[in-house]
């Protein structure tokens, strides 16, 4: 007979799960998943939860994609890694080839990395190193703004600027600039993303008065701020900050980790506001959600300040052992061909208008909701205890938290930032399974805060 294992008492003893205060299994142990098909995670019971947050953003086109599966597949039987330091191989050439076609106009040129932290520590060491070897070994700062996320790994937190992440780690970290800006849902100037002429931008431009001599290069994650609740901003606060960059010869640093792949109806976010970047970093949905792959793609410009004899000792000394691992580029050439074929961009356009106006329905006039905002099928749901003032629930509440558990509990997989609940489905989900996240959030919300007004 074969001995039932406990799982998640097996889960208690060995594992130390990220991003969480380990002593609240105790109330809201994990749930040990044992298969996946499509938007559905499945238990050890068999129990599914619809995946309405991509698995942290990265499951592009649903879980155990057979197209995905059959792409990877092929690859292990032909090659599984190499070394890629004199070495390459025709995935990462032809991965390298068709996204050059794809990105915004300039990029060229491709380093590949582990994962997001991983991409943003090669930029930030790029541009500083580019800088050193073009005359400016003054420039040794990097600009970032309110409420960024950018990694982990010290380099990327020191260009964050939440102390949830980076607080504790500040005596370790790099002293950076950070500037204020783009809390559109509480803007200071009382405007709206709509009637708004992007007054938070004073503060770059202090910052760069200020700073821009021996600033190397300016952070941003382009329309959305993802970890900060994923709080979205104007395009054209973008357009301003390529051009102060100019002005000041300080490179852009656009990272797309959580926001590229058509999240937010653009392959690429940076292209709602018509510019090219300097450096791009890039992750999550690149190889959709299957394996740990990054790529730090810059221009012909910043390539050319690394290209010389031996002896200068100027190549970009950066390395992973994983990079440019031939598994992960078969199933980014795979992603890129099934969102091509399907118009994958168009039906995130059209269910994203759908998804809103669903829970607008739903939840738009709940006493506690202070707002729903969108771009493309990324919906964030703001609970407030007033919503007339905006005033935020008590920290120690946990609403989101408490919403989270009452989720898990029905099936549905709402993992929050703070106190904002957020959908940032697979790009292929059904209207029939949207329509199911609806309903389920909906329930999970009113069974903690009650029902409508």
């Amino acid at each position: 007979m074969t001995e039932k294992i406990d799982w998640q008492a097996e889960d208690k003893k060995y594992i130390w799960h990220p991003a969480m205060q380990m002593k609240d299994n105790e109330v809201f142990p994990p749930v040990v998943i044992d298969h996946a098909k499509g938007v559905y995670l499945y238990d050890t019971e068999d129990k599914p939860y619809l995946d309405i947050i991509s698995s942290w953003w990265c499951n592009l086109l649903g879980h155990c994609n057979p197209e995905i599966n059959e792409a990877l597949k092929r690859q292990i039987n032909t090659l599984e890694h190499v070394i890629f330091t004199n070495f390459s191989h025709k995935p990462a050439i032809e991965l390298s080839r068709e996204l050059a076609e794809l990105l915004p106009k300039g990029l060229t040129k491709f380093t590949y990395h582990d994962n997001g932290s991983s991409a943003v520590e090669a930029a930030m060491k790029m541009a500083y190193q580019y800088h050193n070897q073009t005359g400016h070994p003054e420039r040794q700062k990097f600009m970032c703004l309110d409420s960024s996320y950018h990694g982990e790994t010290i380099g990327a937190l020191s260009v964050g600027s939440m102390d949830d992440y980076a607080g504790i780690f500040h005596p370790l970290l790099m002293d950076n600039i950070h500037f204020k800006g783009l809390d559109c849902y509480r803007c200071p100037y009382g405007k709206t993303r709509e009637t708004c002429n992007i007054e938070c931008f004073e503060s770059a431009e202090e910052a760069f008065e200020k700073f821009g001599k021996e600033t190397a290069a300016c952070i941003v994650e382009p329309v959305l701020q993802g970890a900060a609740g994923m709080r979205m901003y104007p395009p054209a606060y973008l357009t301003k900050l390529r051009a102060l960059c100019d002005k000041y010869g300080v490179l852009l640093i656009d990272d797309e980790i959580a926001a590229g792949f058509g999240r937010t109806g653009k392959l690429f976010a940076i292209e709602h506001a018509g510019v090219s970047p300097d450096i791009l970093c890039t992750s999550k949905g690149l190889t959709a959600g299957y394996m740990p792959m990054s790529i730090t793609v810059t221009t012909d410009k910043v390539y050319d300040a690394f290209y010389d004899d031996y002896g200068t000792h100027k190549a970009f000394v950066h390395s992973h052992t994983y990079a440019g691992n031939p598994m992960g580029c078969a199933i980014a050439l795979e992603v890129l061909k099934i969102m091509k074929r399907d118009h994958i961009l168009d039906k995130v356009n059209e269910d994203g208008k759908y998804l809103h106006e669903e829970l607008m329905k739903a939840l738009g006039h709940h006493k506690n909701v202070g707002e729903i905002r969108h771009i493309g099928l990324i919906n964030a749901i703001e609970l407030v205890e007033d919503p007339a003032t905006k005033k935020a629930f008590p920290a120690e509440k946990r609403i989101g938290w408490h919403v989270f558990r009452k989720a898990i509990a029905k099936g549905l997989v709402l993992r929050p930032m703070g106190d904002v609940i957020y959908f940032n489905p697979p790009l292929n989900i059904s209207r029939e399974d949207l329509d199911k996240g609806v309903a389920l959030c909906k329930e999970a919300v009113e069974a903690v805060l009650g029902g409508m007004k």
